[in-house]
């Protein structure tokens, strides 16, 4: 590098008598020793399979540090690519996850000219999705850093020590110390971690790593973007397609999304998910087939593959058909507004077409470390029978009188009063069948005081009504029968998987449970909204 550092690079050809120059499909990961049947892969479909490790990784010296170099090394190893004598000056890139991240992280600056398109998949926004998902920071990405920063390859041991991860995360959570303490409990420096906690709001540390807002202005390559509806990083890679669109008129960029999870949507998806029946359309091979359709599209002139019929192309759950749609926006015909309400029959409240004057009061003790809250808005399986009816607020709406498709992501406007400056809040949103069965659709969890800026923390006023609304849940698409209600849950959370907000209004990883003397206690007004983004086939 530019710099003095090092970069690890693996280049894998296809055995021929005749050597003709030709286009390369680059992968730039900290994943070391595992990307090689990936360039294999390529060389195999007529293209010259190139590896570029993070630096510090493989068989470069100096020091492991994710996510920062990225945005000025892959953008020199394209460089290098296109001066090789094999080369025709045409790389292509794709890649999963952070390896869907260091495709973006190369056009921070400038797209170099060798570069002609991406293929990013499932990746991550880092600061906007990880590790932290609306300001809220998961603690699942500590046993990450010391699995690619352990040795030059990957840390398998330390990563499958789950008896590690589990003591320390329940220590921690039974303890009641603060979250910066973690690495103390573990017994082991965990610098990048550290780092993170440093840097709670989207600041210049995050924004370094990605485009942000007008760097998106010069991106003028054909990209494809894939996620699925269960990927964890699928709010990460929408938002690369969000800003490209936001900054760019009409950009030649396609999203294709289906019922897939973080794994199935850079691979290839299989019958079942979570216990859940795909249906046969949504059955597509997306790293063999799909990936490589588009490099010949773009980069040999052959046609362009069949399923992107338009920018946005998504599968509809219990349909069995695809739809494609220019926008994200396109995907909605009408929206169903539910409001929160106080009247409750059994173990539910419900939802109504109007607001009310209702009042509904949700009490948290976070000094209570004998429960949780909000444990299950993870969807894992997809569909069940029952649902913890004793774990946050729940809603229940009538029937639906017809058909309906749920396409795109919900909405929710919170009105409420509370006794704290700060809460972690999540909404779950479940399809109740008709056969009485809870289907997970989608949900969203997120940090009170940056809903309206993830770049600047605004405090709540305790007891002074106010409103928190979110736009970016996670996006799904499916089929509602006729007779269908929709659950909705709404729950604080308290659990030993992410950072606990006492709501004192200080840094939240410095919170112990010191600061739980007195109970959280949130009021919610009938003027809370969920809005469910709709298709209704009559109104095509």
């Amino acid at each position: 590098m530019k710099d003095g550092a090092e970069v690890s690079v693996v280049v894998v050809e296809r055995k021929e008598t005749i050597k003709a120059k030709k286009p390369a499909i680059l992968i730039a990961s900290i994943y070391a020793g595992t990307n090689e049947t990936g360039a294999m892969l390529s060389a195999s479909k007529g293209y010259v399979g190139v590896i570029a490790n993070t630096r510090g990784k493989r068989l470069s010296r100096g020091e492991i540090k994710p996510l920062e170099y990225e945005n000025m090394d892959v953008y020199e190893v394209i460089d290098w690519i296109s001066k090789q004598p094999w080369s025709n000056q045409k790389v292509g890139m794709y890649g999963g996850s952070y390896n869907g991240f260091t495709q973006w992280a190369s056009m921070k600056h400038k797209v170099h000219p060798a570069l002609k398109t991406i293929v990013p998949m499932v990746a991550i926004a880092p600061g906007i999705d990880y590790p932290m998902e609306n300001n809220v920071l998961h603690n699942y990405s500590y046993s990450w850093n010391f699995y690619v920063t352990n040795n030059k390859f990957l840390d398998f041991k330390a990563s499958q020590d789950f008896n590690r991860w589990n003591t320390l995360k329940n220590t921690w959570y039974t303890s009641g110390v603060a979250f910066n303490k973690l690495d103390s409990l573990d017994g082991h420096v965990n610098k990048l971690w550290n780092t993170y906690m440093e840097h709670p709001s989207y600041d210049n540390f995050w924004k370094k790593m990605i485009p942000y807002k007008q760097e998106f202005v010069k991106i003028n390559i054909p990209i494809l973007t894939i996620t699925g509806y269960y990927d964890d990083s699928q709010r990460g890679a929408l938002y690369y397609f969000d800003q490209h669109n936001k900054y760019v008129k009409n950009p030649n960029h396609y999203v294709l999304v289906g019922p897939y999870d973080h794994w199935t949507a850079q691979t290839q998806p299989q019958e079942f998910l979570r216990d859940y029946k795909l249906d046969k359309t949504a059955l597509i091979d997306i790293r063999y087939d799909l990936v490589y359709q588009w490099f010949d599209y773009i980069l040999k002139g052959k046609e362009k593959p069949s399923i992107l019929k338009d920018k946005v192309n998504f599968q509809v759950m219990d349909t069995n058909t695809w739809m494609h749609k220019p926008s994200l926006s396109a995907m909605t015909n009408d929206t169903l507004t539910f409001y929160l309400s106080d009247d409750k029959t059994d173990d539910f409240y419900a939802l109504k077409s109007k607001s009310d004057a209702s009042k509904i009061d949700l009490t948290v003790d976070f000094k209570d470390r004998e429960s949780m809250n909000n444990t299950g808005y993870y969807p894992w399986p997809l569909e069940k029978e029952n649902i913890n009816i004793k774990d946050g607020l729940l809603f229940k709406s009538e029937p639906l009188k017809e058909d309906v498709i749920i396409n795109g992501s919900f909405l929710g406007n919170l009105e409420f009063t509370i006794n704290k400056k700060d809460v972690d809040y999540s909404v779950i949103l479940y399809q109740l069948t008709p056969e009485g069965n809870y289907f997970h659709l989608s949900y969203y969890i997120g940090r009170a005081s940056y809903s309206k800026d993830r770049e600047q923390r605004n405090l709540l006023t305790p007891n002074q009504k106010t409103q928190v609304s979110f736009d970016n849940s996670k996006l799904i698409s499916k089929k509602l029968e006729k007779g269908s209600r929709m659950v909705v849950v709404v729950n604080l959370n308290k659990n030993n998987n992410a950072q606990l907000n006492y709501g004192t209004g200080r840094d939240v990883n410095e919170e112990n449970i010191k600061d739980a003397k007195v109970p959280l206690k949130i009021m919610f007004s009938g003027n809370s909204s969920i809005s469910l983004p709709v298709w209704y086939s009559l109104k095509e």
